[in-house]
């Protein structure tokens, strides 16, 4: 069995949240790309088993997979991580704006859906200035 004590990419019980949570990030990720895992697996050159067992939390993703995992997603790093929100500026403190919130889940889009949101905003905004 692959989550066996002795294997190196175990997850301990101590990470099981974080694995699990990591995991489902790229099976959403993936999911939304419409990228099946034998697609994912193939392109980062690991076994679509492995990548099952990382998606449900069951092997630690390696450090050396976030950044092509990150890019062929579509997403950052850092939302991988589940640290999509972007830091408050400096100075300013208190939770991020809804509209801060907002730019941070258009920039996770594809680039053909982030240029379609980029161009009814210029719409809206050209109609309020007139």
């Amino acid at each position: 069995m692959l989550t066996s004590i002795h294997s190196p990419l175990a997850v301990n019980t101590k990470y099981e949240s974080f694995f699990k949570d990591l995991g489902a990030r790229i099976a959403q990720a993936r999911k939304e790309r419409n990228i099946t895992q034998v697609q994912l697996a193939a392109t980062l050159g690991i076994a679509q088993q492995t990548l099952a067992h990382y998606e449900g939390g069951r092997l630690r993703l390696p450090a050396s997979l976030l950044s092509p995992l990150a890019e062929e997603l579509q997403v950052s790093v850092e939302a991988l991580l589940g640290r999509a929100t972007a830091p408050a500026p400096a100075g300013k403190r208190g939770p991020v704006s809804q509209l801060q919130q907002q730019v941070n889940r258009i920039s996770q889009l594809p680039r053909a859906k982030q240029r379609f949101v980029m161009e009814m905003l210029d719409t809206v905004l050209a109609q309020a200035s007139r």
